[in-house]
């Protein structure tokens, strides 16, 4: 049995139930999980060892992970703050602030596009190397001369790795500062956060565990349920889908325990975070933590949640909801309620909040099971986390 470190307000009990029992019969291998209520921490819990690849070395409180696509929701405030602070159109061609971007028929691609996976470039016809991925010029060079599969603003479809790209030249573009840098200022600095877009070195040392694939010992779901399963087996069995493509943007797959990758600004996939950064994160999108004002004003937090993209995904092949740079609730991506908005990460992290009942929620894992939107462990713990709020 794992002992399960951490505290749990009255009433929560059954994420502390729900989190010990991932231990037990799904496979956990080392994961925090955090909950904020109305700006207060109500859960705060870790356990396993920090290393999924081998080594006992415990998971400690502070312990941090890659976060893969969790990232994109930070990413995303990162443009409605811009907007919410008026140096930034959302529907501004982005060529606008970015003119290189205008070639190859994307004249018309819009800014909000690309937060709503709409702008019709989630592949590259010619893959990244891993080195070419994290040098900070190759990616945004691609993808400005990238021809979208699809006539922007048309349809949607899930843009796994180029939205590193798209979002990080972006803000460079229009602040002169590299996302990761304006993350660290504006963001995790005043809110305290142990949360990076390019992890320094001297934070990887003894913070930053490793992740490895895992299998789960139940059978996995995939969260990708709403269409019959062969269609989503093939999308992801056949080299030249759109699927296979999009997420092999970069090309063999990047070491991502590299200390080089987790080093690199990738704001799609390569965030680090610890659970409590990721909910408190989400706590101050919603409402004042601890004294710092709330990061998103009514209109902004509209702007979030509100649908900009349903339906068939080109990418993942089932029905998905995507708001401005979040997704939604929905079978693909259940979250807590209706009105929640968030992010998973392929493998297992997921982070949202939930504005009606004042939650945010960061659980971060280091066993990356074979998931992309709804990952078991995950799920287990949001049930858990709906039961206490009703009790």
């Amino acid at each position: 049995m794992v002992d399960v470190q951490g505290t749990v307000t009255d009433g929560f009990e059954p994420v502390r139930d729900a989190f010990a029992e991932n231990f037990a019969r799904r496979g956990e291998r080392g994961a925090a999980v955090a909950v904020y209520r109305d700006g207060r921490k109500v859960v705060d819990l870790w356990g396993g060892v920090r290393d999924a690849d081998g080594g006992e070395e415990p998971w400690r409180h502070g312990t941090a992970q890659i976060v893969r696509s969790a990232t994109k929701g930070v990413a995303a405030a990162v443009l409605l703050l811009l907007h919410q602070r008026g140096q930034v159109d959302l529907d501004a061609p982005v060529g606008t602030y970015w003119p290189e971007f205008k070639a190859a028929g994307k004249e018309r691609v819009l800014v909000r596009h690309l937060l709503s996976h709409r702008a019709g470039l989630p592949a590259l016809d010619v893959p990244l190397t891993p080195a070419q991925a994290i040098d900070g010029v190759s990616g945004p060079a691609a993808v400005a001369a990238q021809a979208p599969a699809w006539e922007p603003g048309t349809a949607h479809g899930y843009h796994a790795q180029t939205y590193s790209w798209l979002l990080g030249e972006l803000v460079e573009r229009i602040t002169g500062r590299s996302i990761g840098r304006w993350v660290a200022q504006e963001v995790a600095g005043p809110l305290g956060l142990d949360l990076w877009m390019g992890v320094p070195e001297a934070e990887q040392a003894g913070r930053v565990g490793r992740i490895a694939d895992i299998e789960a010992p139940e059978a996995p779901s995939s969260g990708l349920r709403v269409r019959p399963k062969q269609a989503v087996t093939d999308a992801y069995g056949d080299p030249e889908s759109l699927t296979r493509r999009a997420f092999a943007a970069i090309s063999p797959a990047a070491d991502e325990n590299d200390p080089a990758y987790r080093a690199a600004e990738l704001p799609a996939s390569a965030g680090i975070a610890t659970a409590d950064a990721l909910a408190r994160f989400y706590a101050s999108l919603i409402g004042d933590v601890d004294g710092v004002r709330r990061l998103f004003a009514p209109a902004t937090l509209t702007l979030a949640r509100t649908e900009e993209s349903a339906g068939p995904d080109k990418v993942l092949v089932v029905n998905t909801r995507f708001g401005l740079g979040y997704m939604l609730h929905g079978p693909a991506s259940p979250l807590l309620a209706p009105g929640s908005f968030g992010h998973p990460g392929r493998g297992g992290s997921l982070a949202f909040a939930d504005p009606e009942s004042g939650v945010s929620f960061g659980y971060v894992t280091n066993g990356m099971q074979k998931n992309v939107t709804a990952d078991p462990r995950a799920q287990a713990l949001v049930r858990a986390l709906s039961r206490a709020l009703k009790e």
